[in-house]
């Protein structure tokens, strides 16, 4: 095996301004029910609720946080509790919030391509 010839001294320094630049927000892109739906699909695949939550902010963000409030029947400071994430929400709530926003959850089976969490029954697997 050879040593690797890399210096990390070697690497440009770049010198760039960032100053105007803003954090990424998803929101602005938003624009259709295919697009809001393949987004939340994608952020429920990571499998991280936090992800979701997230993924859900900026939808509502998009949509305009107060009709989706009014639409999923709770006041706008309770949905900003709910999308902050950090608390257990309710699946009652999340139900309620996906459906204000036009979308809704389906199951279906796990593909070779997506990653396998496996969960057991006692000594039996689920898949």
């Amino acid at each position: 095996m050879s040593k690797s010839t890399f210096k990390p001294e070697d690497m440009p320094i770049l010198e760039l301004d960032t100053s105007g630049t803003s954090a990424y927000e998803a929101s602005r892109f938003l624009d259709s029910p295919e697009t809001i739906s393949a987004y939340l699909a994608q952020s429920m695949a990571c499998h991280d609720p936090h992800v979701l939550m997230k993924a859900l902010a900026e939808v509502a963000k998009a949509l305009g946080v107060n009709k989706v409030a009014e639409a999923a029947g709770v006041n706008r400071e309770s949905l900003y509790k709910t999308l902050k994430g950090g608390s257990k929400t309710r699946y009652e709530t999340v139900q309620k919030l996906m459906l204000a926003l036009g979308v809704e959850l389906t199951v279906r089976p796990i593909t070779a391509t997506t990653p396998k969490k496996t969960a057991a029954i006692g000594t039996e697997k689920l898949y």
